[in-house]
């Protein structure tokens, strides 16, 4: 018969050796993949285009091109917004066109969205004689491709249009009237941006522009109606009547922009507007065409 301690001394080292195994420190984990950078709550754009038209009207001269340089800087983070964007003009003194924006944008449900805020048009000057600045409140609406947006002015005038039309009165025909409000004028902006093959978009675009009845309605009749053609006029003369007011129009766009990858896009759209024998070439319809980097 084996003795006991014989029979236990294998079974002891047995037992030892499967509780080292089990109490072995464990092979080092691999290392932990680098965590993806953060991306920047900034970014911003330049484009070089042949002429800059501004819902349907050129904003440089009436050649058929005018070529423009535009570029801003963006921010957002966690749905807020703050930017600027800046368009040499040729309608002021200093030429230039600088638009600060800012306001929130979110998501109501999967491919639905919405983006509400305010935007100041601002135009610097030396010697200013009309004021071109404006202030505007929006909203818009937007599933998938497609966008519908308004803006209503909150500033006095619009683009200078109710100084313009005092001061046609006065230079034109000697009369003095109070300046004419472009407050509550509004735009509406229904857009379309639809991928049609890899790298194209299919542009699309109407807009509406409708002004206070101030700017519409405005003249230099004061002291006199149309009926009282023959009323004495205070500066001396018949007196007559004189339509100042600008009509509602219409603009819109169609073109196609190609993705040429590192952030570049080339793009060229037809634009225009209606009422041009009211508003001359600066609403005549012009072959567009757009260079320009997004970083």
């Amino acid at each position: 018969m084996l003795r006991p301690s014989l029979v236990m001394s294998p079974l002891l080292a047995l037992a030892s050796l499967s509780l080292q195994a089990q109490t072995a420190p464990a092979a080092p984990a691999a290392a932990a993949s680098a965590p993806e950078p953060v991306a920047s709550p900034f970014s911003a754009n330049i484009a070089l285009t042949t002429k800059y038209k501004f819902r349907g009207q050129d904003q440089g001269n009436t050649n058929w091109g005018s070529p423009a340089i535009q570029g801003g800087f963006d921010w957002t983070q966690n749905g807020f917004y703050l930017g600027n964007w800046n368009s040499n003009v040729s309608f002021s003194n200093a030429a230039i066109e600088m638009d600060f924006y800012g306001g929130y944008r979110g998501e109501i449900v999967k491919d639905v969205g919405y983006d509400v805020g305010i935007l100041q048009y601002y135009y610097p000057q030396k010697d200013k004689i009309v004021d071109f600045n404006t202030t505007e409140l929006y909203g818009a609406i937007s599933w998938q491709w497609l966008s519908l947006k308004y803006s209503h002015t909150v500033s006095k005038d619009y683009f200078g249009i109710g100084e313009s039309q005092q001061l046609g009165a006065l230079n034109n025909d000697g009369v003095s009237i109070g300046r004419p409000k472009g407050r509550n004028t509004g735009y509406l902006d229904l857009s379309a941006n639809y991928p049609i093959v890899d790298k194209w978009t299919l542009n699309a675009h109407v807009g509406y522009t409708r002004y206070s009845s101030d700017l519409r309605d405005a003249s230099d009749s004061v002291g006199c109606t149309v009926a009282s053609s023959t009323k004495a006029h205070p500066l001396g003369g018949v007196c007559t009547t004189n339509d100042l007011g600008v009509p509602n129009f219409y603009d819109y766009k169609i073109g196609v922009t190609y993705d040429l990858g590192s952030g570049f896009s080339l793009a060229g759209a037809y634009v225009g507007a209606s009422k041009r024998s009211f508003y001359g070439d600066i609403n005549k319809p012009r072959a567009i065409f757009t260079l320009s980097k997004t970083m």
